[in-house]
């Protein structure tokens, strides 16, 4: 499905029914990531998955991807949805990235959050000038350069060895982005604001969901996060990386029910 914005068109795929559950997908990947999740989740809720603008079937508008930006795209498509009441919203990486910047501009619209290998510290200045280089880097050699650099981080090492089929499958993901949307979300992250303060302030049910094996963020973020969101819940998913909701999918469902049924 697609809906039409000012300034470009998003795609959506709306599983399930009932309570709305809106998940984000992560950097550089679309929302068939989400893939191994349909199945169980769809059973729950109604499953919401779109393309940020830039990926998958979504358009790529030449333009800084600033996290509020994409926060407003998810509150339009909700809008679009008929999601009057408060929504679960969930994200990985960028996607939670996206998940603290709608909390903090729509409260009112969130029944839960759903934080997945994410961080609410902003950008160090080594971050931000790594992040500069990565969008260079993407302009003048293409997504393949990105790609190459980023693939042997996202998942756990014994995913490299045992599953490569899934390694395959995430490559394919990372290659199919648009150069609008690298560079646009690379220089979004990279102006995101710090989002430590908001933790404290964050009053609905949350789950906190982080890979062992995480290679871009340390679990000991996911750890720091739980301490400082009241009430919430932390998973530490063994055997996974930064995708973990594909490398350990049976976990990844398992505890997404447990939460949503909770609340």
């Amino acid at each position: 499905m697609h809906l039409h914005l000012p300034g470009f068109t998003m795609h959506y795929e709306i599983y399930g029914r009932d309570t709305p559950l809106l998940l984000i997908h992560a950097f550089p990947l679309n929302c068939q990531m989400w893939a191994p999740q349909i199945g169980d989740l769809a059973k729950e809720v109604k499953l919401i998955i779109p393309d940020m603008r830039g990926f998958g079937e979504s358009d790529q508008p030449p333009e800084t991807y600033r996290m509020e930006i994409l926060a407003d795209d998810c509150m339009a498509l909700l809008d679009a949805v008929g999601a009057v009441q408060p929504v679960v919203i969930g994200g990985l990486s960028m996607g939670g990235y996206i998940s603290l910047a709608f909390y903090r501009k729509y409260p009112h619209k969130v029944a839960g959050l759903i934080l997945a290998a994410t961080r609410a510290s902003a950008d160090t200045p080594e971050g931000k000038s790594n992040r500069e280089a990565a969008a260079e880097k993407t302009k003048t050699l293409g997504v393949g350069a990105l790609v190459s650099d980023m693939l042997p981080k996202m998942m756990s090492p014994m995913t490299y060895t045992s599953h490569p089929e899934l390694v395959m499958h995430v490559e394919s993901m990372m290659q199919s982005a648009s150069v609008n949307g690298v560079v646009g979300a690379l220089l979004g992250m990279k102006e995101r604001p710090d989002s430590q303060d908001l933790l404290t302030q964050i009053d609905v049910p949350t789950l906190i969901l982080h890979g062992t094996d995480d290679q871009l963020i340390p679990p000991q973020v996911a750890e720091n996060m739980h301490e400082k969101i009241k009430g919430s819940k932390l998973s530490l998913v063994a055997d996974a990386g930064h995708l973990l909701n594909i490398e350990q999918p049976q976990r990844f469902n398992q505890d997404v029910v447990e939460f949503l049924r909770s609340i």
